[in-house]
């Protein structure tokens, strides 16, 4: 025969169980007093390396300029100095290697003679094409269409059923 604490559901339980405890120890809980733990004893700051144990220093009682301190002294250690080769934006890119000499010279000269033949282009008239407004304001649309072999198309062939139907780019469903 079951009693009537076997027959409760889950949150019937639950709600039962904190009612409990709330009249055994008041609306938070049983009050608990913070263990006063004194700060762990430290050791000079000058006699640390990296296999001192750091840990009393970051004992919540312990200064924040302390526990700075001893953290640098730390980090000073030449084995928290080793670039893993995965920083790639560390190098100094203001100091570069000088090109060669024969680099140089024909770097100059190709610009050389690409500022010349720009100037030379630039100093011809050059003839009116179809569409362009000799004002300069730039080219206009041309009303009469290009060959396809001038556009880089293929012109179309005898062949090809799709080029012979005019409806062939309506797709097959449109077709008559």
């Amino acid at each position: 025969m079951p009693g009537p604490r076997q027959e409760e559901s889950f949150l019937a339980r639950w709600s039962r169980l904190k009612r409990e405890s709330r009249a055994e120890g008041g609306a938070g809980g049983p009050v608990r007093k913070p263990v006063e733990d004194p700060p762990p004893p430290l050791p000079p700051l000058d006699r640390l390396s990296f296999e001192s144990d750091f840990r009393a220093f970051m004992h919540p009682k312990v200064e924040d300029g302390l526990r700075r301190a001893a953290l640098k002294k730390l980090f000073s250690d030449p084995r928290f100095n080793i670039m893993d080769g995965l920083d790639v934006y560390i190098d100094d890119y203001n100091k570069f290697e000088p090109l060669e000499p024969e680099l140089l010279a024909r770097l100059t000269h190709t610009v050389e003679h690409l500022l010349q033949s720009r100037s030379q282009e630039e100093a011809q008239p050059r003839p009116a094409q179809a569409g362009e407004d000799r004002s300069g304001r730039g080219q206009e649309l041309s009303s009469t269409p290009q060959p396809l072999a001038s556009r880089g198309e293929a012109a179309p062939t005898a062949l090809d059923p799709a080029s012979a139907d005019p409806t062939a780019s309506e797709g097959p469903e449109h077709r008559v």
